[in-house]
């Protein structure tokens, strides 16, 4: 049978959660309801499942401009922006950066993110400063606040168009992601959904066997933000569980010579400015929210008198630096051994999302909206929705959490540091216990949701329909459905 000929995906049917929920509405679709997700092939009406899909995430990306609303004019009095939880990086350093004086990125000023995200700012920045001087009555940080969200909110949605291609049986599954209320209260806080929308880009150019594209926009990707070349670790391991090194090798050198060629012009010609994102990255202290600073704070109440290990660390960053940096090493080792020796090969997405969780699980540093980028991981890696609204709930807790001890560093406090620490340790037991699920549908297959639609990997590209050889025991394990 054609994979497009497959029956979709029915979450009311295939989900216990969303089961369960449906009997407020009379109960799950029937075995005999018509079927209007495939759209034309199914002969439906104009609102197929991806057409809901890609309006839900509008509507999120909407409702999120409404709530960034009170802050869009940059007039910031008597913390407005932490009362409110409007407060965006990107209406910040318009000004910050100097973009609001006509100052390129890199050239004229030092940037604190990567090359490609400073290019970003730069190419939607100067043109409003430029606007601006013609035009002295606009508001230029809320022309550039809008731009952006206008711009990175097309992004989202492209973004979610991947996925669908991506989950052509399983449409519903990208309305995690377009319904993420952690997508609705961080989308443009920073510019981290840039990286996003190159990786699952990158994701589903490797599912469609087109690994320079994917080593291409995955480069790109790690050019904006660090973690989607986080992504080829994976692949490598996938590689070498299957003997399929082409296409893996490709994605890998092509990646690699992306981001080369990215930085090095600008490493080149503004070397002191390129450096400002390392300089700053190496010489941070525990930043808030962090395993380090719930480590930190218990260290305050075990011996309040005497700096226990979590202050030393804080107070000896060099040190804590190769401290995360071996415990995120010693978890990729972990994770690849999950690859090679799982019963049957794990999915791609599975691995990618236990590595991002990784990283920022023993981070130094691990802002808000960093959940962003493991949203469209979990929705390709474990798409189930009971677990995925408790983490998001705890996400969400956190955002609320964060603007109150925001405002208790102002001197404006609304409740113990306690009730913060609470709020970031629920939030790492959510991605926590994420991988705990993910980890076990990788050791227990038949759990896992996707493979009850698709025979093997539709994230997979050259892996995809593989035969699996134990790497310990018998020449080929698992049949491939044909």
């Amino acid at each position: 049978m054609r994979e497009d000929a497959e029956p979709v995906d029915q979450p009311s049917r295939s989900d216990g959660f969303v089961r369960g929920l449906s009997e407020v509405i009379g109960g799950p679709v029937g075995e005999h309801a018509v079927d209007r997700a495939g759209g034309a092939r199914s002969g439906g009406g104009f609102w197929t499942a991806s057409r809901i899909v890609l309006a839900l995430v509008c509507l999120t990306l909407a409702l999120h401009w409404v709530q960034k609303s009170p802050c869009q004019d940059g007039a910031w009095r008597d913390f407005q922006q932490y009362k409110q939880f409007c407060y965006t990086d990107v209406l910040a350093l318009y000004y910050a950066e100097g973009l609001n004086e006509g100052k390129v990125p890199y050239a004229d000023h030092p940037v604190e993110y990567p090359v490609l995200t400073g290019a970003f700012m730069g190419a939607l920045g100067l043109p409003v400063h430029e606007l601006g001087k013609d035009n002295p009555e606009i508001n230029q940080g809320q022309w550039f606040y809008n731009l952006n969200a206008l711009v990175l909110g097309a992004i989202a949605v492209g973004a979610v168009g991947a996925l669908l291609a991506l989950r052509k049986r399983r449409p519903w599954d990208a309305a995690m992601f377009a319904l993420s209320p952690a997508l609705l209260v961080t989308a443009t806080v920073n510019w981290d959904l840039l990286a996003i929308g190159l990786a699952v880009f990158g994701m589903l150019a490797w599912a469609r066997h087109r690994p320079v594209a994917a080593g291409v926009l995955l480069g790109l990707g790690c050019a904006a933000k660090l973690w989607p070349l986080f992504i080829l670790g994976p692949i490598l391991v996938l590689a070498f569980r299957t003997k399929r090194w082409r296409a893996a090798m490709t994605t890998l050198g092509t990646g690699i010579a992306t981001v080369l060629a990215v930085n090095i012009p600008v490493a080149l010609l503004f070397t002191e400015s390129w450096k400002r994102f390392f300089d700053l990255n190496s010489t941070r202290p525990i930043d808030w929210g962090t395993f380090w600073y719930i480590g930190r704070y218990l260290d305050n109440k075990w011996s309040p008198n005497s700096a226990g290990p979590f202050q030393w660390l804080s107070d000896h960053v060099s040190t804590l630096n190769l401290l995360t940096y071996l415990l995120f090493g010693l978890a990729c080792i972990g994770i690849a051994a999950l690859g090679v020796y799982a019963p049957r090969r794990p999915r791609l997405a599975s691995l990618a999302f236990l590595v991002v969780a990784a990283f920022l699980i023993f981070s130094k540093v691990w802002s808000q909206q960093y959940v962003l980028w493991l949203l469209p991981l979990a929705v390709l890696a474990r798409p189930r929705w009971g677990a995925f609204l408790v983490w998001q709930l705890a996400e969400v807790a956190y955002f609320l959490a964060f603007y109150g001890e925001l405002l208790g560093a102002e001197g404006k406090q609304v409740f113990p540091e306690g009730v913060f620490v609470l709020a970031a340790t629920l939030r790492l037991a959510g991605v926590v216990a994420m991988c705990y699920f993910v980890v076990r549908d990788i050791l227990r297959p038949e759990l896992d949701p996707v493979r009850e639609t698709y025979a093997d990997d539709p994230d997979g590209g050259d892996f995809d329909g593989a035969p699996d050889p134990d790497v310990l025991h018998e020449p080929e394990r698992v049949p491939v459905r044909a």
